[in-house]
């Protein structure tokens, strides 16, 4: 199975993170149009990534049989819906400059909370979960 849009697609999540955080540290108030818009796009990014995932990845996991693939595919997906809950809230916002500008500090605490899950979580699929998934293909 070939994932290489997953990983390309995991490299523009963790830069659309990056961005945000240096908006932030830019000051909150200041760039609120640009955190607003950065989200809307990341947002478009995201969903697009769990589409995918949902209707290829996980299925074709699934379908190869192959046990721990099989138990880390559920566990991964299991895990990802909290992950992604959450980020679709925060998305939905924040994704106003005037949301941005009118509380920045909560904007700061809900960012670093739901962005650094996610930053884990790419993390770990990049650590764990894909090189799982390479590996079973090189053997099959």
């Amino acid at each position: 199975m070939n994932i290489d849009k997953f990983k390309h697609q995991h490299i523009d999540i963790l830069s659309g993170i990056t961005r945000l955080r240096e908006l932030a540290h830019a000051g909150i108030e200041r760039n609120a149009e640009k955190i607003a818009a950065a989200i809307v796009a990341f947002s478009g990014l995201i969903k697009l990534h769990l589409a995918v995932e949902d209707r290829s990845l996980y299925p074709a996991l699934e379908a190869s049989g192959e046990g721990e693939l099989v138990r880390l595919s559920h566990r991964y997906q299991d895990e990802m819906e909290g992950i992604a809950g959450a980020y679709l809230q925060f998305a939905a916002r924040w994704n106003t400059a005037r949301s941005v500008s009118l509380a920045p500090e909560a904007f700061r605490e809900q960012a670093n909370l739901v962005l650094r899950q996610l930053y884990e979580r790419i993390q770990r699929e990049d650590r764990e979960f894909y090189p799982a998934i390479d590996a079973a293909t090189v053997a099959a």
